[in-house]
């Protein structure tokens, strides 16, 4: 479960727009997405939650912005102990999510991965379809997995072309 605390804080921290591609309609997604995925795969719950509402919160900019991923994991640990409170393995895992979620890789510990899996998925609110040669995990590649993804990602894309 994710403290009101620390949406309240991320709210008032995020620099783009809160409504945004990469604003907390994507991490709500995100963690739906990862939330299904770890049930079924024995991910760490905790940390996956925690990644879906950290990895893009340090974004400065919705295109290309290489460094947000350093910064998200810097934020964790700043955050760590004052928002939640997380064993220094599980620290590690959410640091590195963090830090690599954007790089296209897909070999890591199954939580990591399934972070990772659960932002990929999203990619339909800007159009795309997750190609399942960049998900990592054997649930995530599965094409039922993949098409709800897309429904839930194709319904807030089409509120981003309605506004």
């Amino acid at each position: 479960m994710i403290p009101s605390e620390l949406i309240a804080f991320l709210r008032n921290e995020f620099q783009l727009d809160w409504h945004g591609i990469h604003g907390a309609g994507h991490w709500a997604r995100v963690r739906y997405n990862g939330l299904l995925i770890a049930c079924r795969n024995g991910a760490n719950i905790q940390v996956v939650e925690l990644f879906a509402f950290l990895h893009d919160a340090r974004r400065l900019d919705d295109g290309r912005d290489p460094f947000h991923g350093e910064r998200a994991a810097t934020l964790v640990r700043e955050l760590d102990g004052r928002f939640f409170s997380l064993a220094p393995e599980e620290l590690r895992l959410l640091e590195r999510a963090c830090r690599d979620h954007s790089d296209g890789r897909v070999e890591a510990d199954i939580t990591i991965q399934t972070c990772w899996d659960a932002d990929r998925l999203d990619l339909g609110r800007i159009g795309i379809i997750p190609n399942p040669d960049y998900l990592s995990t054997d649930e995530a590649r599965e094409p039922e997995v993949i098409a709800a993804a897309m429904s839930r990602s194709a319904a807030a894309q089409k509120m981003f072309i309605a506004v």
